[in-house]
């Protein structure tokens, strides 16, 4: 393992983020294999396991910066129709339609949903709050992007799509899974192997998008 030493100016925590960063294999991997984070091996991992990207025709990818969760999407959907959302800057990538806004802003559901120009297939979500140091808040936080990004995914999904995002250690509480298994067939946890594993980072995978109620 290598060490990282102690620079005037350099707080103990970044040593130790640097550190990390130099001795972690999926970091190396992805810069060989020319992804932009090592995060895309976490999509990866997950459509392995549950079919994610299988035939999907439309994506959306919310939090897409820096993008390797739409690189991924690109490589394993060649066809599909990519949108994503970030309030960081991406750079280009290519067949993807990227905008550089809130998600939680007003008119982020209706510019997503008419750069898609029909349902998606899948909604996908890396989207974590900035942490503050204190645990209940930050969790509360990441939580209630997680809960805007369920809602929105029952609006644009097609009847059988599929929605995934991260949550934190714990997984989605009570609330939130009652509410999506009563808008999909089956929803479950996950924690990839690229997910580091001191990381309360989860991943909530929920499938076959039962559809609006017309009575809705």
């Amino acid at each position: 393992m290598k060490r990282v030493r102690k620079a005037r100016g350099r707080s103990e925590s970044s040593r130790r983020w640097i550190e990390r960063q130099i001795n972690d294999p999926y970091v190396k991997k992805a810069q060989k294999d020319g992804y932009r984070a090592r995060s895309a091996y976490k999509l990866i991992e997950l459509d392995e396991r549950f079919g994610l990207l299988k035939g999907a025709r439309r994506i959306v990818d919310l939090g897409i910066a820096p993008g390797g969760w739409s690189q991924v999407a690109r490589q394993r959907a060649p066809n599909a129709k990519i949108v994503g959302i970030d309030l960081l800057r991406t750079d280009p990538i290519e067949g993807v339609t990227i905008f550089e806004m809130d998600f939680l802003d007003d008119d982020a559901p209706e510019t997503l949903t008419e750069a898609l120009s029909g349902e998606a297939d899948l909604v996908m979500s890396d989207m974590a709050a900035n942490t503050v140091g204190h645990k209940q808040t930050d969790h509360l936080r990441t939580m209630a992007l997680v809960e805007a990004a369920a809602l929105f995914a029952t609006e644009v999904l097609r009847p059988g799509g599929v929605f995934v995002a991260k949550v934190l250690a714990g997984g989605a509480d009570n609330t939130l899974v009652a509410e999506l298994k009563r808008n999909f067939a089956s929803v479950k946890h996950a924690k990839p192997p690229a997910s580091r594993k001191g990381s309360s980072e989860w991943y909530v995978i929920a499938k076959g998008f039962k559809g609006q109620d017309p009575k809705d």
